[in-house]
């Protein structure tokens, strides 16, 4: 059985676009957290691209108490990787799936979609982007980390060997350690995957140095 459509927030920069980013929020947070950057992205010049940014389903999560909030999946320890949701990544894995394909249907091909992600949604960039059986423009992982990471190797795709990835990350992030990202960078890159990777000094965030990277980033991947 399919699963059903998450709900999205659209942004378009022009009409009948031929481009997408499909963005995925953080935990706790929605699909209205990264309209707002759309505008500051400055990318004039390009075809017209469309934004989607979907909720994510309402869970709860171990990590908070139990507290429903949107989430891509359960997280139950701060270090993130142990005892991880393995379940809950591959339903949100499939629910981007889902959206990649509505695209398609839309007449975006998937060698002109972006996949981007901040936080939990960098997670669920990395691991379904690098799965995906059609090349994709680009992967932009922001503040997060390589889920699964010890069944990556057998589970990634060749479609995607030779996709471009941006990691931005906050030297001081307390919410997932500088570290934890850096060994994501790392792994990707033994296995021979081209990393883009900015480490710039602030939290669990985003920076305007950042977006004039995000968008530099875009433009070559989306031309």
């Amino acid at each position: 059985m399919a699963n059903p459509l998450l709900e999205c927030v659209e942004v378009e920069t022009g009409p009948q676009p031929s481009r997408a980013v499909i963005w995925l929020h953080g935990l706790g947070a929605d699909g209205h957290d990264f309209e707002p950057i759309v505008p500051e992205l400055d990318l004039s010049g390009l075809p017209p691209i469309r934004f989607v940014f979907p909720h994510a389903s309402v869970q709860p999560v171990t990590i908070n108490g139990g507290m429903a909030m949107r989430a891509w999946y359960d997280i139950v320890a701060a270090d993130l990787v142990r005892r991880e949701d393995e379940a809950g990544i591959r339903t949100s894995q499939r629910h981007v799936e889902g959206l990649i394909a509505r695209e398609n249907q839309r007449g975006i091909a998937s060698r002109h979609i972006v996949l981007a992600g901040f936080s939990q949604g960098c997670a669920m960039t990395l691991h379904t982007g690098l799965r995906h059986p059609d090349r994709l423009a680009g992967l932009l992982a922001l503040s997060g980390y390589l889920p699964l990471a010890t069944g990556f190797a057998a589970e990634r795709h060749p479609a995607n060997a030779a996709t471009p990835i941006f990691m931005g990350h906050g030297t001081a992030d307390p919410i997932v350690a500088l570290d934890r990202a850096a060994a994501s960078r790392d792994a990707l890159r033994q296995l021979g995957y081209d990393v883009e990777w900015h480490a710039y000094p602030m939290p669990h965030s985003v920076c305007a140095p950042e977006l004039a990277d995000i968008s530099a980033f875009l433009r070559k991947v989306l031309a």
